[in-house]
């Protein structure tokens, strides 16, 4: 399961503009950079809530936001190094893949189509689909449902704690990734069995002789291997 923003695209600069330009023709307080960062993976009702908590209507926010993010600048956010060639070989190797993101539908199915990654995805939520949004269970909960999975067959992997608490409330495992929009020190906060710093350390983790024998981390407490730049827990 994955996160969006800040975990398989390089969009956390974005969202920080969009949201701190916003402000400003709004002629709100304007964000601090790590303030916004803050919230990302959050449904943008719990984000407005959170950076202005004043404001009591969210219609003309939301229609900035939305503007300032998607057209505000016309160059697309790239996805990390390595996402499409990870994804290609999980995929071929039989794991389940799915998208859990505090985007609404409507921005998920446009960059699902503008990246072409949908293909790879057996299920996709936003946070509009949901009553609750992270950190609550309910987006995993859901997408376990539809892919028949347990909590202990899934593996969360995203770049904030909101992602990572996610995981904890269901039972799931998590995997931080250091290049989003939190630090590795605000990660760890939340137990993740691992923390990568490239996307494509994924692959380290889903070897196919590790396949369903988790809980398949704890073994590195164990064994003689190390991969340069991973931490893990």
């Amino acid at each position: 399961m994955f996160d969006w923003d800040g975990t398989l695209m390089d969009s956390t600069g974005r969202i920080v503009s969009a949201m701190q330009q916003t402000a400003r023709n709004l002629a709100l307080a304007i964000p601090s950079e790590d303030a916004v960062k803050g919230i990302i993976g959050l449904g943008l009702t719990e984000c407005f809530n959170i950076l202005f908590p004043d404001l009591k209507e969210h219609a003309a926010i939301t229609e900035e936001y939305r503007y300032q993010y998607v057209e505000g600048d016309k160059t697309p956010s790239p996805l990390f190094d390595g996402v499409e060639q990870v994804l290609l070989e999980l995929k071929a190797k039989g794991y389940q893949l799915a998208v859990a993101t505090g985007k609404a539908r409507e921005g998920l199915d446009r960059v699902l189509k503008v990246t072409g990654l949908k293909e790879f995805f057996t299920h996709t939520i936003g946070a509009n689909e949901v009553e609750n949004g992270k950190p609550s269970p309910d987006m995993l909960n859901i997408l376990m449902n539809k892919s028949n999975v347990s909590a202990k067959q899934l593996v969360m992997i995203g770049d904030t704690g909101f992602d990572l608490q996610m995981a904890q409330n269901v039972g799931a495992y998590s995997i931080g990734v250091s290049f989003g929009a939190q630090s590795k020190q605000q990660l760890k906060l939340y137990q993740p069995v691992a923390i990568i710093d490239q996307f494509r350390q994924l692959k380290a983790f889903f070897n196919p002789s590790w396949r369903l024998k988790l809980p398949f981390i704890k073994l590195w407490s164990i064994l003689p291997i190390w991969i340069s730049n991973i931490t893990v827990n």
